[in-house]
């Protein structure tokens, strides 16, 4: 299934701390879409945050693999997780 995790940071971390963070949450995020789990990622415009294109098999492993990230782990981020498909009532214009 495909999940958007809409991720938020609730407690900016400090510079030193984010000079602890960062070189473990960039490689745990990378490991993610190696492993096929993440399939797109973008900063967010509107705050400071992530958006990811999930891969995954439910809600709860979408919960947990972003749940394990540094930043979150830290209470730094929480993610917000939609659930998303095809636009189904396209099928009605080809006669689906």
């Amino acid at each position: 299934m495909k999940v958007f995790a809409s991720g938020s940071l609730s407690a900016p971390p400090s510079p030193e701390l984010q000079a602890t963070v960062m070189p473990k949450e960039v490689p745990a995020t990378l490991q993610l879409y190696l492993d096929g789990k993440i399939e797109q990622f973008w900063f967010r415009a509107d705050k400071p945050g992530v958006i990811f294109l999930m891969e995954v098999a439910s809600l709860d492993e979408a919960r947990k693999l972003v749940g394990e990230l540094p930043l979150a782990v830290g209470g730094h981020m929480v993610f917000e997780l939609t659930p998303v498909g095809p636009l189904l009532p396209l099928g009605r214009l080809i006669g689906h």
